[in-house]
């Protein structure tokens, strides 16, 4: 049997302690620390750069799942690898070249991903099932925390979890988006095995029990 990995993100911490964050993170017993990086023009707001992931990167040893919601991710993969990332994923639609951002990320011996938003066709992701370390499904509308849970979006997870089974492929599948100790089973039996978790971690009374409660076994 293996357990679910939780990934807080720290999108939903304080911005003015975010050393403090990644570090409680590990105390709470968090897989990995999950950023946003957000670039105001893919999505509407704008979160934090390869500066901060490299200050945290200073101050941690967790592994860093970087989320990119930025245009033309293949000009900066590199230097999020260089920052310190440990995986990478990034929005296929939002690049000019993604086999290349692809590319660029596993050059630098770090892991790779997509990203589904809710509003994506599946086609988005479907060329690079065979070269990804991970799929990450949008179970809300990239760009904003704090988002309700949109439930349809199990069955996209169910579809990506079959292609998964049938081809023999290796991916993580990932949801993120309102996931909390509440829905964590209908995800897992979607076929999720890693999650992204903002306020249920850091606006939990016990952030450490909600992290547990999320890291079932499958």
């Amino acid at each position: 049997m293996s357990k679910v990995l939780v990934a807080p993100s720290i999108l939903s911490a304080d911005f003015g302690k975010m050393a403090d964050a990644v570090s409680d993170l590990k105390v709470w017993g968090a897989d990995w620390v999950h950023c946003d990086v957000m670039d105001g023009v893919y999505v509407p707001n704008i979160t934090f750069g390869m500066p901060m992931v490299k200050a945290l990167r200073k101050n941690s040893d967790m592994f860093f799942d970087v989320h990119l919601m930025i245009t033309e991710p293949e000009k900066y993969v590199g230097e999020f690898c260089d920052s310190g990332a440990d995986m990478v994923t990034f929005h296929p639609e939002a690049s000019k070249d993604p086999m290349k951002a692809l590319d660029t990320i596993k050059s630098k011996g770090k892991m790779c991903g997509v990203v589904l938003n809710a509003d994506q066709p599946f086609s988005v992701i479907e060329p690079f099932l065979d070269k990804v370390d991970m799929v990450l499904i949008m179970t809300v509308q990239a760009g904003f925390g704090g988002q309700s849970f949109m439930r349809e979006r199990l069955e996209m997870t169910r579809k990506v979890k079959q292609i998964k089974d049938e081809k023999g492929y290796n991916y993580h599948i990932q949801l993120d988006g309102g996931v909390c100790p509440s829905n964590i089973h209908e995800c897992v039996e979607a076929g999720a095995n890693v999650v992204v978790a903002g306020s249920a971690v850091f606006k939990a009374t016990n952030p450490a029990e909600a992290v547990k409660s999320m890291q079932i076994e499958y």
